[in-house]
């Protein structure tokens, strides 16, 4: 049972945070009858609490349930602190030691509807330019960046995420058209561990990408590296584990698995360390 916050100062003001954080903290929607006694409140309490919650948009309520769940309003405040200097600040350090490690551009990035937001770019030296600046938006269902925090959302979300979309925009003439096709690719990339696109932004250039995830296992962020194609194979270059043949930039395929191989230990590294500052008691699975 989760310990109720009171203050004799301002108690309204700990009992709503304790509501929120619970609520927060579960998997699905729950019932003010669990809130109550999880958070050790009385149930007439927790019942106004939650009907001022519901008003002001932080709670949404689901009366065919009968149960409560976060509201838009809690969400963007979520995703406003991710965008904003604390994940920045903790981020700077942990980016830029993945930078010195793998000598490529590395990006946090956030979700913001159906696009994603570059927040940081930390370009490595003699490294091409990126469309990929700090403050660019790009089509999420494009990019590693998004994609691998979408893969770490249920289906259910995601299609939430593009319910006025059904057809997605493609660029370089590559990447899903679709939302069960989106769906579809992220299911893969969870399974795998980590996300990637190949050419799919900007022709010549491959990216690998792992969420941060908070304490409740949701992806608040992500971090990727972007990798010259031309870097990660040449024309007779080596070949890949498990493949006899040669390696070719014809095979985009075998350089997504030399991608992962090379740089998915080091990005995943940083995202679960970025999870760590962030207080998640887990970089998730």
């Amino acid at each position: 049972m989760a310990t109720s916050r009171t203050s004799p100062q301002v108690p309204s003001a700990y009992e709503v945070l304790a509501v929120l954080q619970y609520i927060g903290t579960q998997v699905g929607p729950v019932q003010a009858s669990t809130i109550a006694r999880e958070v050790g409140l009385p149930r007439s309490t927790t019942y106004h609490l939650l009907t001022a919650l519901v008003r002001e948009g932080f709670v949404t309520h689901l009366p065919e349930e009968h149960r409560y769940a976060l509201g838009a309003v809690a969400y963007e405040l979520g995703t406003g602190y991710a965008r904003q200097v604390p994940l920045q600040r903790i981020a700077q350090h942990p980016i830029s030691t993945l930078v010195k490690r793998s000598r490529n551009t590395a990006h946090l990035s956030v979700m913001h509807g159906h696009e994603v937001i570059y927040i940081i770019e930390h370009r490595a030296p003699r490294q091409p330019s990126l469309v990929t600046d700090k403050d660019v938006r790009l089509p999420a269902h494009l990019t590693a960046s998004g994609r691998a925090m979408m893969a770490w959302m249920t289906p259910a979300q995601v299609s939430a995420i593009y319910a006025d979309r059904p057809i997605l925009a493609r660029r370089q003439e590559r990447g899903p058209t679709s939302v069960p096709e989106l769906i579809d690719l992220l299911h893969r990339m969870r399974q795998t561990g980590y996300a990637w696109e190949a050419e799919e932004v900007t022709k010549g250039l491959y990216s690998i990408a792992a969420p941060v995830l908070d304490r409740a296992n949701h992806p608040v962020a992500s971090v990727a590296l972007t990798v010259p194609a031309h870097t990660l194979i040449q024309q007779e270059g080596p070949s890949l584990k498990g493949h006899s043949a040669p390696v070719s930039p014809r095979h985009p395929q075998l350089q997504i698995e030399l991608l992962g191989q090379r740089y998915a230990a080091q990005v995943t590294e940083c995202a679960q360390e970025l999870a760590r500052r962030l207080g998640a008691a887990r970089a998730g699975s």
